[in-house]
C-alpha cells in the first residue's frame, strides 16, 4: 500500500511505550512487595495461603529480593506482549483498508464496503449485502477513525443501520440457516470460556452461512445478511 496515500490510526507511541515499561515495573513492585511482606504474613495465625508465603520467607537474601524483582519483570513483559498481540491498527487508503492485529494483516477492498461505524468499542465494516466484512475490538479513538475513513471517501455511519434487525439467540431458535444453530451453540461456549480465537473463527463460519452475529455481555444476537437477495 502506498504510504503517502494512507492514513494510519494506531495507539500513540507514548502509550505503547508506557505499556512496555509500566507493566514490568508494576510487576516487579508487586512481587517485591509480596516478598517483603512474607515474614509478616507468616506471623499471622489466620493468614491465608500460609504455605506459599512460608516458602517465600524461607528464601535467603538477597536471592529473595532479586528473584522477586526478576520474576515480576518477566510477568510484566508477558502481560505487555499479550497487550501488543491484542493491539489493533488501521490503515485506510482510497482502494482498501488494512486491519493489523498482532502482526496479522487483513485487507478489505474498498469496492466491497457499504459503510463503516463504531459499535461500542468495535470497528465494523459493512459489505454491500449487509454482511459484516470486519468487526474488530479496539481502544482507538472514534474521532480519529471517522476522520481517516471520511478522508478517503468511505461512508462513515453514526450507528448500525441494521441494529433493529438483530434478535437474541437461544438454542434451536427458528429462522436460521441449517447448521447455524450448532455454530452459535459452539460460539456461546467459546464466549463463556473467553476463547477469542474460537469466537472469531465461528463468526467467520456463520458469515459464510449468511448470519451476522454480535454479542453483549456474552449474550449473542443475530440477523441475516442480504446475500440471498432478501429485502
Amino acid at each position: 500500500m502506498d504510504t503517502q496515500r494512507t492514513t494510519t490510526v494506531a495507539e500513540p507511541g507514548w502509550q505503547v511505550g508506557l505499556v512496555w515499561t509500566g507493566f514490568p515495573v508494576l510487576g516487579a513492585a508487586v512481587l517485591w512487595g509480596v516478598q517483603a511482606a512474607a515474614d509478616w504474613v507468616v506471623s499471622l495465625p489466620w493468614a491465608p495461603l500460609r504455605g506459599p508465603f512460608e516458602l517465600v520467607a524461607s528464601i535467603p537474601e538477597p536471592q529473595a529480593t532479586l528473584g522477586a524483582i526478576g520474576l515480576g519483570v518477566l510477568v510484566g513483559l508477558a502481560v505487555a506482549f499479550i497487550a501488543a498481540q491484542e493491539r489493533l491498527s488501521v490503515e485506510v487508503a482510497d482502494e482498501m483498508v488494512v486491519l493489523n492485529r498482532g502482526g496479522e494483516e487483513r485487507a478489505v477492498d474498498r469496492t466491497k464496503v457499504a459503510g463503516v461505524f463504531l459499535d461500542g468499542k468495535r470497528l465494523v465494516i459493512l459489505g454491500l449485502a449487509a454482511e459484516e466484512l470486519a468487526r474488530e475490538k479496539s481502544d482507538l479513538k472514534g474521532e480519529e477513525l471517522a476522520d481517516a475513513f471520511q478522508r478517503h471517501g468511505y461512508p462513515w455511519l453514526p450507528e448500525d443501520p441494521y441494529r433493529d434487525e438483530f434478535r437474541r439467540w437461544v438454542e434451536d431458535v427458528p429462522g436460521l440457516p441449517p447448521g447455524a444453530n450448532a455454530l452459535l451453540k459452539a460460539r456461546a461456549k467459546a464466549l463463556k470460556n473467553d476463547d477469542e480465537k474460537d469466537v472469531a473463527q465461528l463468526r467467520a463460519e456463520l458469515a459464510r452461512l449468511g448470519v451476522v452475529v454480535r454479542e453483549e455481555r456474552k449474550r449473542q444476537f443475530w440477523r441475516l445478511s442480504k446475500a440471498d437477495g432478501q429485502d
